[in-house]
């Protein structure tokens, strides 16, 4: 695979499409390419009137849509890092992994940037909100007068003469936060080269068109959302429309239906709740239950369920791309049996994110495809065929490290270039990957946010007469099992009516100071200590959800 320079690649996207679509939000207005292009070179002279150097960190946060996307690309081709952060993130963690990454400036909504003490701030220089497009000023920077002095004066630039800066594959590129509070801060430090290896790949291998309809509506401040179905889709020429705030499978559908995407990229829990809702209720009841247990005759059924699924996905569609956790092997096998369009591909952040995929018409069920080209993968076991062992990467795509944590990046990467991605699975004689469990703990939301259950955890266990936790998902909501304190409740004579509704005060104190993907939907009592390894880590494999 040849890897093309990642700055030159997002030029030649903008020269080659100029007066096509590019950006648009979601029933509302949007940009051509020569819109982005022009935008883009405005906001480069701002950064160098405001002092902006190559490699500063600009931390990026707001709403899915165009203003997002044209100050993303702006920040890269700049030259600068950006620093995207999850919207729902609490205030609090917003804060810290601005002042962690080293931030200099500040692009972002005010809805959200208003709930910061912005003052605190030591090294930011100023703020752009993407509102209304203007500046603030912080320390001795004039930011607000340089954002309204070039507001106006739209940068004129034909397709001949657009030029963006020339940056080298080896220069970083992005710091991408995987959690946000002090005790989790790792910033995946991901250079232009893994960039430009996930787009060169989906160039490559995915078979999109200029002109092609996408609908984004994944969060763009994580890898798989931002480089497939923003950074991909847009050097290949495509018209992507964002639908904004994170939306209901209903809206996603509804768009799906106007818009007619011709790539569909997702997570587990969209799919599967779609399975559940629009699926499953038809082939339980009437002669499609019956019909269903009967071969041959089951065909009527999963070919009439195939064609309503491609009609709810637009019916324009190549295949849809599943990606950040594993999907249900109930609806995978359905969905399998029915002839759906769909592939399962395997990622994380610190390999920008792909790792494995192989298009729908040669998927293998409960497998995440084969190793992509630029990068190899072996199990670390006797046996890679047949025992279980972890998940070892490497390539042009795997990150350069965490930022300013030199152990943890030590303990990820080995002496050898290899990454440990602390999965477990093996790989089939046809190479393809299976995974067989996570060892990270890592949750997907039913939008497509990462929870970390440990991040969860910590805050639960610094609340009153908690002596530890153990947070876990069922059907899509978070539940945590919590053992009291029995020490603390005997010295302050806490009954087990009163520490009924001090939990119940804890279980609201928490989901007020979670955003709203990580919600706890309920406290569960757990009466003894949980069992642990000789580590004194928690068994969690042994602890399993309460069914609502």
């Amino acid at each position: 695979m040849q890897i093309g320079n990642f700055v030159k690649m997002i030029e030649n996207a903008i020269i080659t499409n100029w007066d096509e679509k590019s950006m648009s939000l979601y029933k509302g207005e949007g940009k051509t390419y020569k819109e982005v292009g022009q935008a883009i070179l405005q906001f480069h002279t701002i950064f160098k009137q405001a002092g902006i150097n190559k490699g500063d960190k600009i931390s990026l946060i707001g709403l899915n849509d165009y203003h997002w996307g044209i100050a993303y690309l702006s920040v890269i081709t700049y030259g600068a890092v950006i620093v995207p952060i999850l919207q729902d993130f609490h205030p609090q963690d917003i804060a810290h992994i601005i002042e962690h990454s080293d931030s200099v400036l500040l692009i972002g909504t005010d809805s959200i940037i208003g709930k910061l003490d912005v003052t605190k701030f030591d090294k930011l220089l100023g703020i752009i909100l993407l509102d209304d497009f203007s500046g603030k000023n912080l320390q001795s920077n004039k930011i607000e007068d340089i954002v309204k002095d070039n507001i106006s004066n739209t940068v004129s630039s034909e397709k001949e003469e657009f030029k963006l800066p020339k940056i080298s594959n080896d220069d970083l590129a992005v710091i991408s936060y995987t959690s946000g509070t002090s005790g989790f801060s790792k910033g995946v430090m991901l250079p232009h080269l893994s960039l430009a290896s996930n787009v060169q790949f989906g160039i490559d291998y995915i078979g999109l068109k200029p002109g092609d309809n996408i609908v984004s509506f994944l969060p763009l401040a994580h890898a798989f959302a931002c480089s497939f179905e923003f950074l991909t889709t847009f050097i290949m020429g495509c018209n992507i429309t964002f639908l904004g705030k994170v939306p209901s499978p209903t809206v996603i559908l509804q768009a799906f239906t106007e818009i007619k995407p011709r790539l569909i990229f997702s997570v587990p829990l969209i799919i599967e709740k779609i399975f559940r809702l629009r699926i499953k209720p038809k082939i339980e009841t009437g002669i499609a239950k019956t019909l269903i247990k009967i071969p041959l005759l089951n065909k009527i059924v999963y070919n009439k369920v195939r064609k309503q699924l491609n009609e709810a996905f637009g019916d324009n569609f190549m295949e849809v791309i599943i990606g950040g956790a594993a999907l249900n092997p109930e609806v995978e096998s359905f969905l399998k049996k029915s002839k759906f369009r769909f592939t399962v591909g395997y990622g994380m952040t610190e390999c920008g994110p792909l790792i494995s995929y192989s298009n729908w018409k040669v998927a293998r069920k409960h497998s995440c495809g084969k190793a992509i080209d630029c990068i190899e993968v072996k199990i670390d076991s006797p046996d890679p065929r047949n025992i279980v062992g972890e998940i070892l990467v490497k390539g042009s795509n795997v990150m350069d490290g965490y930022y300013k944590n030199p152990e943890i990046t030590a303990s990820t990467i080995d002496s050898g270039g290899w990454l440990h991605t602390g999965d477990l699975g093996i790989i089939d004689n046809n190479e393809y990957v299976f995974i067989k469990g996570r060892s990270k703990n890592m949750i997907l939301s039913s939008s497509g946010q990462n929870i970390y259950p440990e991040e969860i955890e910590s805050k639960i266990n610094n609340l009153p007469f908690v002596l530890e936790s153990i947070v876990v998902e069922c059907e899509g909501k978070l539940q945590a099992l919590i053992v009291p304190d029995k020490d603390a409740c005997q010295n302050h004579g806490i009954t087990e009516e009163r520490l009924d509704y001090i939990m119940t005060q804890n279980h609201q104190h928490i989901n007020a100071h979670l955003p709203s993907f990580m919600l706890v939907s309920k406290f569960i009592i757990h009466d003894d200590e949980f069992e642990k390894t000789a580590k004194k880590s928690i068994k969690r494999f042994k602890y399993k959800p309460i069914e609502n």
